[in-house]
């Protein structure tokens, strides 16, 4: 389904595969002989979404661009099925296996790998050719890559990326509160306004936003 938003329309060159049922959802842009899997969305949340050529999104990813974290893909990548990414950079030549996870401001450059279910925080930078084992996490700039057991060691630097004040725009609370009850609420209406406008074969898909 590829779907309008308001004034905002992907633009999707002619040598591209987009499966059935996928979602391509505002100002995203899908270069030459790229293809996207079936299941797989595409959303230009609050930012772009831009695909190099010759690129394959596989089934069930889902790839968003953020407000200030647009997402970016390079030329010849392969993200895996059930890979998410959210606001990142992606360089050429990157494989992103199944189940791997990219997060807001994040960047990995050239050749790397992120192997399956391996993740990569917010702001955080993989140099060239690095390798992001199975079930590993990539965390810091330049990044740290550690097991996922060595929970501490990944807090002490992932805490100070900031990701409610970063993501949301919000403090962490320092008493133990949880951040849930402020940024939900706002961020639901956000998505709803956002969406409103969402077109496919020009039919409204959205209800009336109700606050």
């Amino acid at each position: 389904m590829i779907l309008d938003n308001g004034e905002l329309s992907p633009k999707i060159d002619a040598t591209a595969r987009i499966a059935p049922n996928a979602v391509v959802s505002g100002d995203v842009t899908i270069g030459p002989r790229v293809s996207v899997g079936f299941g797989a969305v595409i959303v230009a949340e609050s930012g772009p979404v831009k695909i190099g050529g010759n690129t394959v999104i596989m089934e069930n990813t889902v790839l968003r661009g953020v407000r200030s974290s647009p997402l970016t893909i390079a030329d010849n990548v392969l993200v895996g099925p059930r890979a998410y990414l959210s606001g990142c950079r992606i360089g050429p030549e990157v494989f992103l296996a199944t189940g791997a996870s990219v997060f807001n401001g994040a960047e990995i450059s050239k050749r790397c790998e992120v192997r399956i279910n391996g993740t990569v925080h917010i702001r955080t930078r993989l140099p060239a050719g690095s390798t992001v084992p199975i079930g590993w996490v990539a965390v810091g700039d330049p990044a740290k890559i550690l097991p996922p057991d060595r929970h501490d060691e990944i807090w002490d630097v992932q805490k100070d990326l900031d990701f409610p004040g970063f993501v949301f725009g919000v403090g962490r609370p320092e008493n133990g509160q949880s951040i849930m009850p402020e940024v939900m609420p706002r961020y639901a209406a956000s998505l709803r306004r956002r969406h409103a406008a969402d077109t496919g074969k020009g039919k409204r898909r959205n209800g009336p936003i109700k606050e």
